[in-house]
C-alpha cells in the first residue's frame, strides 16, 4: 500500500545514504591525512600506545644530542691528552739528552720549560662548551637513555665519564684547620721488627682535604681530589711512602662510607722509628703532571729527578688517552643504539597509525559508485507519491 505521508523506500535510501556518506568522510579522512588512527576517536587504545612512543621517540632524540655533545667533550679531552703525551715524549728525549756531561743543559732545559708551558696551554684550552675534562677530579654524567617498565614508570641511565687531571700545579697541603668528620689515628714510635697501623676512620671526604704522615721527620702528603675516598688516600699515601724509613702496605674498606683504611706501617731498619699523623681542610689538590712543576735539568741532580719522574707523567697521561678513548667509543656505541631505537619505534608506530593508501583509494571509489547509486535510488522512492497523485487526474 502506497502512502502520501510515509515513504519508506524513501527512509531506507535515506538512511543507506547517510552511512555511505559518513564512511566516505573517514575515507577521504584517511587519505588526506596518511593515518587510520589520527586520534583517539579513531581507536583509543593504539592512539595511547602510539602517542607514549612518540614522546619516547622525541625523548631518544633529546638524548642523541646530549650524546653527540659529550662525544664531543670527550673527543677534545682525548685529543688533548694525545698532544700531551707527545710532548712529554719530545721532553724524555730532553731529559735522557741532559743526562751526558758534555751538553749544555741550560739551553735543554730552556726546550723542557717550553714545553711544560705548551702543555699548559694545551690543558688549559681543551674545553667543550665550558667543560674542561683535563682539569680536576671526579665524574660527569651524560645522560644515555630513557628506560620505561611494564608500569609505566621511567627511569634514566647515564655513563659516568671520569676526568683526568693533567694539570702541572703543584699540591698544597690545608692549613685551614683540623678536619673534624673524621679522624686519622696512629702515631708514637715503632720499634724494630714491630709493625703500626694508620687508621682512616669512615668519613666523608671533600676536595682539599689534606692528610699526612711523618716518618722520622719526613712528611707524605696527599691532598684529596673531588670524589676521592678514604681508599684513595691511603693507595696515594702508600705509593708517596715507596722510599720511606718503614716498608708501606694498605688495606682498602669494603665501604668507604661506614668502614675503615688502614695504612701498615712495618719497620724493618734496625732502630726505633718515630711516626706522626695529620690532617686539615682546605689545601689545594696538585695535577696529574704536578711532578712538571719546579722541573731542572740544568743540574745533574735535577737531571736525575727529572729522569725519574717522567715515566710517571708519560703513564698518567697516556692512562688520560686510553680513558677517554674508551669513554668516547662507548658513547659513540648507545649514541648509534640509540639511532636504531629509534628507527625502530618509528616503524612501529607508523605499522599501528599508518594507513594502507592502496586499500583506502580502493575503497573511495566503491563508495563513490555506492553514493551514486544510492542517490540514484533515493530519487525513484522520492518519485513514487506522484504515482499516487496520476490516479486522481
Amino acid at each position: 500500500m502506497s502512502s502520501i505521508n510515509f515513504n519508506q523506500s524513501a527512509m531506507v535510501a535515506l538512511d543507506t545514504l547517510r552511512d555511505i556518506n559518513a564512511n566516505l568522510g573517514r575515507v577521504q579522512n584517511v587519505i588526506s591525512t596518511g593515518k587510520k588512527v589520527a586520534t583517539a576517536r579513531d581507536n583509543a587504545a593504539v592512539w595511547s600506545i602510539s602517542t607514549v612512543m612518540s614522546t619516547d621517540v622525541s625523548s631518544f632524540r633529546a638524548i642523541t644530542d646530549s650524546l653527540n655533545l659529550g662525544a664531543a667533550t670527550v673527543g677534545v679531552a682525548r685529543s688533548a691528552s694525545e698532544q700531551v703525551t707527545g710532548l712529554l715524549q719530545q721532553m724524555k728525549t730532553l731529559i735522557v739528552s741532559a743526562q751526558e756531561e758534555n751538553v749544555d743543559r741550560t739551553k735543554i732545559n730552556t726546550d723542557v720549560q717550553a714545553l711544560k708551558g705548551q702543555i699548559e696551554a694545551i690543558v688549559d684550552a681543551a674545553q667543550f662548551n665550558g667543560l674542561n675534562l683535563l682539569k680536576g677530579g671526579g665524574n660527569i654524567e651524560l645522560l644515555s637513555s630513557l628506560d620505561r617498565g611494564a608500569d609505566g614508570s621511567v627511569s634514566v641511565a647515564n655513563i659516568a665519564i671520569s676526568k683526568q687531571d693533567l694539570q702541572t700545579a703543584a699540591e698544597a697541603f690545608g692549613t685551614a684547620g683540623a678536619i673534624t668528620k673524621g679522624t686519622v689515628a696512629g702515631a708514637g714510635t715503632v720499634t724494630d721488627t714491630n709493625a703500626t697501623t694508620v687508621t682512616f676512620s669512615a668519613q666523608e671526604i671533600a676536595e682539599g682535604d689534606s692528610f699526612r704522615v711523618t716518618v722520622d721527620g719526613t712528611d707524605y702528603d696527599y691532598v684529596a681530589r673531588d670524589g676521592d675516598t678514604s681508599n684513595d688516600v691511603v693507595r696515594n699515601l702508600a705509593a708517596r711512602m715507596s722510599g720511606a724509613a718503614v716498608d708501606v702496605t694498605y688495606t682498602e674498606a669494603a665501604e668507604p662510607a661506614t668502614g675503615d683504611a688502614v695504612l701498615t706501617l712495618t719497620n724493618n731498619t734496625g732502630a726505633d722509628v718515630t711516626t706522626a699523623v695529620a690532617q686539615n681542610s682546605g689545601g689545594t689538590a696538585g695535577g696529574g703532571l704536578a711532578d712538571l712543576e719546579g722541573m731542572d735539568v740544568s743540574t745533574d741532580a735535577g737531571a736525575d729527578d727529572a729522569l725519574v719522574k717522567i715515566e710517571g707523567l708519560m703513564q698518567t697521561a697516556i692512562g688520560a688517552s686510553a680513558s677517554f678513548g674508551s669513554a668516547q667509543n662507548r658513547v659513540d656505541i648507545q649514541n648509534d643504539f640509540i639511532q636504531s631505537l629509534i628507527d625502530s619505534m618509528e616503524a612501529g608506530i607508523s605499522a599501528l597509525t599508518d594507513a594502507n593508501l592502496e586499500e583506502a583509494s580502493a575503497r573511495l571509489q566503491s563508495l563513490q559508485v555506492q553514493q551514486q547509486l544510492n542517490i540514484q535510488a533515493l530519487t525513484i522512492a522520492n518519485a513514487s507519491p506522484q504515482a499516487i497523485l496520476a490516479l486522481f487526474r
